[in-house]
């Protein structure tokens, strides 16, 4: 389940299951809601995410393409070892700042 909350102008997306092809339709109903509400600026925090496929590697690319469009930006936070390791590995790692909590990637928007 990925739940959203509001932190100001800033929506924190928070996972507690895989971001597969079997999750990704849920994640992304989510994002499709945040980015219709003006200029973007969203956290995703991934702590209870175990695994990330190449369906859920395509949907934060994708969500974060988006975000750049409307003048906004996508972070990530509380990344786990093994989605870490995936993300670099696939290079997407590099396409996102990585924060080590959601409170730090939220702050990051007030610099």
């Amino acid at each position: 389940m990925w739940e959203k909350t509001k932190h100001g102008a800033i929506d924190v997306i928070v996972g507690d299951r895989p971001l597969t092809a079997d999750n990704a339709g849920t994640l992304k109903q989510v994002l499709e809601q945040c980015v219709h509400d003006g200029q973007p600026r969203l956290v995703l925090d991934l702590r209870d995410v175990s695994l990330i496929d190449s369906i859920g590697l395509e949907l934060l690319l994708d969500a974060r393409d988006t975000c750049i469009k409307r003048g906004g930006t996508m972070q990530l936070a509380s990344v786990s070892p093994l989605c870490l390791d995936i993300l670099k590995v696939t290079g997407v790692a590099a396409d996102f700042e990585i924060f080590s909590d959601s409170i730090s990637a939220a702050g990051s928007f007030s610099q």
